[in-house]
């Protein structure tokens, strides 16, 4: 159940104000950008995982100094 609710919230991590201003619409991650965030989101964000997307978001951000180079370069591909 876990995993589940961890694939739902980075597929809908990576929806940025910006989507909604250019499209109107989310974009999600893809699930090579999900895997790579995973076990960041897991060791630095688990306090804050059920506070919603943009939580672990910041959270990540917030953790930057310390997640993986590939979930690094994913939030820099969707501007954060």
């Amino acid at each position: 159940m876990r995993k589940i609710f961890l694939a739902i919230a980075l597929t809908s991590l990576f929806v940025s104000t910006g989507a909604f201003a250019q499209q109107g619409a989310p974009r999600s991650g893809t699930v090579e950008e999900q895997e790579a965030c995973t076990r960041d989101v897991q060791k630095h964000c688990r306090a804050v995982m059920d506070q919603g997307d943009f939580t672990v978001l910041a959270c990540l951000k917030e953790n930057r100094t310390k997640i993986s180079k590939a979930c690094d370069q994913v939030l820099k591909n969707h501007n954060q």
